[in-house]
């Protein structure tokens, strides 16, 4: 188990695990420390499937390459999956599970002290997701902007209020864990649907740097390698997230927040995720000054 001690600049380059104490008890984190030390950070969130042992970015797509050179720490949180990134009323009641997910505390509180001992600054940070991570990435940046200097969400369910979503949702965390989305945020209606959704929260996030990326449901030849049943299941995916961008653009259009959102050929899969990282990256390094 890694342990850190108090030092003036994180490490230059290289990979490591961390273990971080939280509510929710040890959380595995992977890291891959800023090229020349910088104080700079990239929290990068996982899917409904976030696995236990390891972040999906760092074997399913090249990201780890992507930012090698780069003066910013990537930061991949482990687990989590169903979470939403949240911080849930209560345990899950119909899976057992034993605590109850606290991963906004984590993400915005627990785990920013614990690098800030390797040096990680607190309050330039970035922080991207895809899918579930989508919308989590968002709203999380909207409520903690001291921490957070860009924003990306790609596939992101990022309207979770829209009429009969919740029951989607419902479907899918049932699906990945016989978790109940009423002991995440409660019935549909219940405040922290509203809070929880980055449409409905979009004016938290005026001035703040945003790449908002989804695919248009069509498969492209980036879906091949998966099978054809992959490819069904994700273009229905992406076709929901295709209209909830939508929503979002016109959400934030109305209001005058700049933002780029991108809407291009793909389903809901890793390879247009592993894309759309790449045309964030230079958004990233420029708010967070890491060039």
């Amino acid at each position: 188990m890694a342990t850190a001690a108090p030092i003036l600049r994180t490490p230059a380059g290289g990979g490591e695990e961390l273990f971080v104490p939280s509510s929710m008890g040890p959380i595995k984190v992977q890291v891959q420390w800023a090229a020349r030390g910088g104080r700079a950070a990239l929290y990068v969130l996982d899917g409904l499937r976030a696995p236990a042992d390891h972040s999906q970015w760092t074997t399913d797509t090249d990201a780890l390459r992507q930012f090698a050179g780069d003066n910013v720490t990537m930061v991949f949180p482990v687990g989590g999956r169903s979470s939403f990134y949240a911080d849930w009323y209560r345990p899950s009641s119909t899976n057992g599970q034993a605590t109850t997910y606290k991963w906004e505390t984590f993400l915005t509180s627990e785990l920013p002290a614990f690098l800030e001992r390797y040096g990680v600054s607190r309050t330039n940070n970035a922080i991207v997701g895809a899918s579930m991570g989508g919308n989590a990435a968002l709203t999380l940046a909207g409520r903690h902007r001291d921490q957070f200097k860009f924003a990306g969400s790609f596939s992101g369910f990022v309207h979770p209020t829209y009429p009969l979503w919740n029951e989607a949702m419902r479907a899918a965390m049932w699906d990945e864990g016989n978790f109940n989305v009423d002991d995440m945020w409660g019935p549909a209606g219940d405040s922290a649907w509203s809070r929880n959704d980055a449409t409905e929260q979009a004016e938290s996030l005026r001035g703040l740097p945003m790449y908002v990326s989804t695919g248009n449901g069509r498969p492209g030849p980036l879906d091949v390698p998966h099978g054809i049943g992959n490819t069904v299941n994700a273009m229905a995916l992406e076709a929901m997230t295709t209209a909830a961008t939508q929503m979002f653009r016109d959400r934030v259009t109305a209001l005058g927040i700049d933002a780029r959102i991108d809407i291009v050929d793909g389903t809901h899969t890793w390879p247009y995720w592993q894309e759309a990282l790449a045309t964030a990256r230079p958004m990233i390094l420029d708010a967070l000054g890491a060039r």
